[in-house]
């Protein structure tokens, strides 16, 4: 379980090191920030990122969520109580098989219909979303003190 950890926690970290990179004014891997807003928001007629602290807030959560995983795969301690690590797994585990299933539901594509975002969202940010969901699942549900 400690290599579905790590693998988990590198993932998530790299993704919340993008969003410190957006946060911090980079509009990598877009050419402005108009074109990476269509690219990572995906809401109708946005031109601009969303604001520079909510991508920060993102990037920390994936920073909590990424220690969540060590956590869970024993590469690193827990400071709170036992049964809320295994809980938090779930909690984590939930999130991100939703989002996951919401790429390919009408209502969300519906809130979020630009393109290129509706397209990378179903070949790329739903399925990776259902992985680390389904990592997560297995990591909470496969977890011992």
């Amino acid at each position: 379980m400690s290599t579905l950890a790590v693998f988990l926690a590198v993932v998530l970290l790299a993704i919340a090191v993008l969003h410190l990179a957006w946060a911090a004014g980079s509009t990598f891997p877009a050419t402005s920030e108009g074109d990476l807003a269509r690219m990572v928001a995906g809401f109708a007629d946005r031109d601009h990122m969303p604001p520079r602290p909510a991508s920060a807030l993102v990037a920390g959560a994936l920073g909590v969520v990424a220690y969540v995983a060590l956590a869970l795969g024993s590469v690193c301690g827990w400071p709170f109580w036992t049964w809320s690590l295994p809980a938090a797994g779930v909690v984590v585990a939930f999130v991100f098989l939703a989002r996951g299933v919401a790429a390919y539901v009408p209502a969300w594509r519906a809130l979020v219909p630009q393109e290129p975002f509706a397209s990378l969202d179903r070949r790329y940010y739903g399925p990776l979303c259902l992985v680390i969901g389904v990592g997560f699942t297995l990591l909470a549900t496969g977890y011992t003190a």
